[in-house]
């Protein structure tokens, strides 16, 4: 499952809020749909219990010879009114008390009399009492409609309501007796709306539009919360390359402004580590050279020539050592500015130096291949390169290309390759594999750690592989 979920914490913040949102409106949607109902139920048993009580005293205040007309005229389809001689059966009450609500209101509405008797009944879709529910003198049946619909409660809320509420509607059947001064009986019957339709295009529209308002808010909001972090990032990425950066901007929110200036020191007081390290290596570097000299001066009077000469090899190779650890603790590469230059010449030029020094190095030719770096420090890995394929390898095969995203350039050579469980640590300082390494080679042990630290330097990598054919192949990804 969360293999599906977004690996990146802008992803993540916004699906959160986008989940939230989604059940957020969910929820509204049904408090809307309930409230809804319940205002809907609520004017209509309203409108109709006002209808009834206005009709009843308009019919009661007319003479009783314009009754039969007045009654015959304000009845139709939706709302059913009738005169009875005899008072209609006591209907049970609603669970909900609606009937007795309207009992109330249309007795308050009409003129007092200590006679006065109202009845009122709610009926749901599914009663129907036989003959209707004020019994057989209600001749004309209310409650009776076409297709079988229980009182043609349908057609009435068809007319009422419009088309939402259609012969399969949700309703309730109303019916209210009010007794006149002269002993009859007015009686009504109209369909009350259950409820309304809980959506429609207004309120999806309305609700998708919030959702588009908040999600575009909520997109701009994660990502600016989100986007320090990627500048924190890139700026840990480029210290990994060059701790004399640019410090970071302290800038944007508390928190950022704290990573910021804690990133800051950190990086000052790698810079100021490097440096002293680098200080008391030239300082051993020098301490060591004084002595070194004063013994090459002495070995100069040894008289037997074959020891003079493999003491004075000795010494030099000594201080062969130091000068390139020193060079190595320097770490040069850092202090080179970057600019760009043809990778692809630069490679060019190394090979046909070492190929005037008649070294057996050869290249395949290659376009040009325009990229930001030091050069300097570039050629210096690639000499070192070459320089150890000639070496232990008898000769040096480079090639470049782009492959993808990346410059990649291989160095081969016809040597013996070294042991697989050997790769990886041929990159320490001073490593030496004996079998194919020895010192006759006049090596120290600090080419390939110094080349590896030149590449990454550069955001790349360098690798070591047996090549099927036999040799080893040396390559370096740059990233474009």
């Amino acid at each position: 499952m969360t293999r599906y979920l977004p690996k990146s914490l802008f992803g993540q913040t916004l699906l959160i809020l986008l989940v939230g949102l989604v059940i957020s409106h969910l929820i509204g949607a049904w408090i809307y749909a309930g409230a809804r109902e319940q205002a809907v139920r609520a004017i209509g048993g309203f409108a109709a219990a006002q209808r009834v009580a206005n009709l009843s005293r308009l019919v009661e205040e007319a003479p009783a010879d314009w009754r039969p007309r007045i009654v015959q005229a304000l009845s139709d389809p939706t709302f059913r009114v009738a005169l009875l001689a005899e008072p209609p059966p006591q209907l049970p009450a609603d669970a909900e008390g609606a009937a007795a609500a309207v009992e109330e209101y249309v007795r308050q509405q009409l003129p007092e009399r200590p006679d006065r008797q109202v009845r009122a009944a709610v009926l749901e879709q599914t009663d129907r009492p036989p003959g209707g529910p004020f019994g057989p003198a209600f001749d004309h049946r209310p409650f009776q409609g076409p297709m079988g619909d229980p009182g043609g409660m349908g057609a009435m809320m068809h007319g009422m309501m419009g088309p939402g509420f259609g012969p399969f509607g949700a309703w309730r059947g109303l019916q209210v007796a009010v007794k006149l001064s002269d002993g009859q009986w007015l009686s009504f019957a109209t369909a009350l709306p259950q409820d309304a339709p809980s959506v429609s295009w207004q309120f999806i529209i309305s609700m998708a539009l919030m959702g588009l308002i908040v999600l575009a808010v909520a997109t701009w909001a994660v990502r600016r919360v989100t986007a320090p972090l990627g500048v924190l990032s890139a700026a840990a990425d480029r210290l990994g390359r060059d701790v004399t950066a640019e410090p970071l901007a302290e800038a944007g929110t508390i928190e950022m402004q704290r990573a910021a200036r804690a990133f800051n020191r950190m990086q000052e007081r790698l810079r100021r580590l490097i440096e002293s390290r680098t200080q008391m290596l030239a300082a051993l570097s020098h301490d060591l050279r004084t002595p070194l000299t004063l013994l090459r001066l002495r070995t100069e009077e040894v008289a037997d020539a074959d020891e003079r000469d493999k003491m004075l090899a000795t010494i030099g190779e000594m201080d062969d050592m130091i000068g390139t650890t020193l060079a190595f603790a320097r770490d040069e590469v850092r202090a080179e500015p970057r600019r760009k230059v043809d990778i692809a010449a630069l490679l060019a030029s190394v090979v046909d130096d070492m190929a005037d020094a008649g070294l057996p190095v050869t290249m395949t030719p290659a376009a040009p291949l325009i990229h930001d770096c030091q050069p300097g420090a570039l050629k210096r890995a690639l000499t070192n390169l070459l320089d150890n394929a000639v070496k232990y390898g008898k000769r040096a095969q480079a090639a470049i290309a782009t492959v993808g995203n990346a410059i990649e350039i291989a160095i081969d050579d016809d040597g013996p390759g070294i042991p697989e469980a050997e790769l990886a640590r041929v990159f320490q300082p001073f490593y030496r594999v004996e079998d194919s390494r020895s010192r006759d080679t006049g090596g120290t042990g600090l080419g390939l750690a110094i080349a590896q630290s030149i590449v990454q330097a550069h955001g790349g990598e360098l690798t070591l592989a047996n090549r099927t054919g036999g040799g080893l192949r040396a390559c370096i990804r740059l990233p474009v």
